[in-house]
């Protein structure tokens, strides 16, 4: 079934990796919109330069679900069927865009309301070492979530995703934040959302890349992203043990 599907990449102070990677993206994906989150670098005049694309700027730096955000909102605006996120940041990889989108579809029941990204469903030859903070946040607050939830995810924080445009309609998105994903499972659990996962290489490009202040410290991190996930459960009233299977 033809479908129209939307690129879209959060960018902050990317000027390393823009152009190598929106050209890549081109080459699969027709309708590409970049949300430039107040980058000071030299982001902003890259992208001036660059035809072909769609840019929302924010003057001020927000947060990495600001980003998210707008583009949920413009995919909305302007009806498309299916959502593409993905980092510009070189550690996603743009051939997987046309397979993520079509996998909404995979379904012949119905179509998935979110595709999620996997760096640990499947092994690739080519897969980087993960740093072991990360990895290791990133699996307990996935079995935290998939304790609660009956979810059987690998991977919550996976950037690369693809979303029926429909579904976006359930997210209120508040935590501007590296936790915006957090509050984003609460949610889809909340309006009984189908997810799914699909697989994607592990790729690490830069092991000492930076969060921000205080949560670059792991144990700073891993306290901010608990704190998140129980006010969200609060405030949609989504208690632990609130079971549904994906």
């Amino acid at each position: 079934m033809p479908f129209r599907t939307l690129t879209a990449l959060p960018v902050y102070n990317e000027e390393s990796h823009l152009l190598e990677v929106l050209d890549e993206v081109r080459q699969y994906s027709d309708d590409i919109l970049v949300v430039d989150d107040g980058s000071s670098d030299r982001t902003p005049l890259l992208l001036q330069e660059t035809d072909g694309i769609a840019v929302i700027r924010h003057v001020e730096n927000q947060g990495y679900g600001a980003g998210l955000r707008s583009a949920f909102n413009y995919a909305l605006e302007q009806n498309y069927d299916v959502l593409v996120t993905i980092d510009c940041d070189g550690q996603h990889e743009p051939k997987l865009i046309p397979a993520m989108a079509s996998a909404i579809y995979a379904d012949n029941d119905e179509p998935w309301d979110i595709v999620s990204g996997s760096r640990y469903l499947e092994i690739f030859d080519d897969n980087s070492a993960p740093p072991e903070d990360r990895r290791r946040i990133n699996m307990e607050i996935t079995r935290q979530i998939n304790d609660c939830f009956g979810l059987s995810l690998t991977d919550t924080f996976c950037g690369f995703k693809a979303y029926r445009v429909d579904a976006l309609k359930c997210f209120d998105i508040t935590e501007f934040g590296y936790a915006m994903p957090l509050q984003l499972w609460v949610q889809a659990v909340r309006h009984e959302l189908r997810i799914t996962e699909y697989p994607v290489p592990l790729v690490y490009l830069d092991e000492n890349r930076s969060f921000g202040g205080s949560l670059d410290d792991s144990r700073q991190r891993l306290i901010y992203y608990r704190e998140v996930l129980k006010r969200e459960m609060d405030a949609q009233h989504v208690p632990c043990g609130q079971n549904r299977q994906s």
